[in-house]
């Protein structure tokens, strides 16, 4: 294992590539990034980096979010099959003509769309920067929401809009028990309940806190004297557990499962030595098709103008 750490930091100083981690990675790949984040902070990162390689440990979708800001970079990702339930919950041909079937609304994309359904947007999101940037419209826009049906309820019923929702999920987030999590919170009374908006709203309507993963973990670190049951994919328990080594932190687990805790089967394709091969042989390599990237970089450069001016 250390072997394996020594030879990426080596090949990332000789190619000079950067390394991004998402928090649902494995641990020991967010132990060898140079920034883990979420989406919206991997974007933003991505945007200003002056490496030549990029290589993003997450999904396909965030890679190719990366490709289409930064070009002229090459992007990398350990796996190709790191796909995402939630992005091929949207085919961007049939996203097309639910679009073109409701003429006059503005479109607000989620973030965990391919490059061809951003393409198709007005401005992109993140459940960091969503309910802000919904907010920055006036509240009679005609606004088509995608493709996440359980965020976009959420952001619905907080800001008391009635955007038009595609009809899209993420497994990971769809799994989670209303009573197991009850079941928990009978076992552990003063823990607090963490949920993310992708799940449904059964489930969050049982969370103290809902937020994307940042804003979890920053609450989390700002309140290290209580307990939490964390409703979102496992992986942020390691940055959590990391940042508040005294807390404790309870995976939510699945509904159909004796695990004890929800794990996306995408994010875990990568490993820390399918990251030294990718730094090595410079591949598998991310392209976007450069007519649909001139399009999709637009909503993706008009989330972070609109994140950057409210501060997020």
């Amino acid at each position: 294992m250390d072997n394996l750490r020594e030879e990426i930091e080596k090949l990332k100083k000789e190619k000079n590539a950067v390394v991004l981690g998402h928090y649902y990675q494995r641990g020991d790949i967010q132990d060898v990034a140079d920034f883990v984040g979420d989406s919206l902070a991997l974007a933003q990162w991505a945007a200003k980096t002056e490496a030549d390689i990029i290589v993003m440990c997450g999904v396909h979708f965030m890679g190719e979010t990366a490709k289409v800001l930064c070009p002229d970079k090459k992007v990398l990702v350990p796996d190709l099959a790191a796909g995402c339930s939630l992005a091929d919950s949207c085919p961007a041909d049939e996203f097309e003509r639910f679009v073109k079937a409701h003429p006059g609304y503005t479109v607000i994309s989620y973030v965990n769309t391919t490059a061809a359904v951003k393409a198709l947007t007005d401005v992109v999101v993140t459940s960091t920067n969503a309910r802000q940037i919904v907010e920055s419209f006036p509240q009679d826009e005609k606004i088509i929401f995608g493709p996440d049906r359980n965020l976009g309820s959420y952001i619905n019923a907080v800001t008391g809009r009635n955007m038009l929702l595609w009809n899209g999920a993420c497994h990971v987030h769809e799994q989670f028990s209303v009573e197991k999590i009850v079941e928990i919170k009978r076992e552990h009374p003063d823990a607090l309940i963490l949920a993310h908006p992708e799940c449904k709203s059964a489930v969050l309507k049982l969370a103290d806190v809902v937020g994307s993963t940042a804003a979890l973990l920053k609450y989390a670190v700002k309140h290290p004297e209580q307990s939490y049951i964390v409703a979102t994919e496992s992986g942020i328990l390691h940055e959590m557990r990391k940042q508040c080594p005294n807390t404790v932190f309870i995976p939510a687990p699945p509904a159909d499962s004796t695990c004890a805790c929800n794990e996306c089967s995408y994010m875990r394709l990568n490993t820390l030595e399918k990251l030294r091969d990718c730094l090595r042989d410079e591949t598998p390599e991310i392209t976007v098709d450069p007519a649909v990237a001139v399009r999709a970089v637009k909503p993706i450069e008009r989330m972070l103008e609109i994140s950057a001016r409210l501060g997020l």
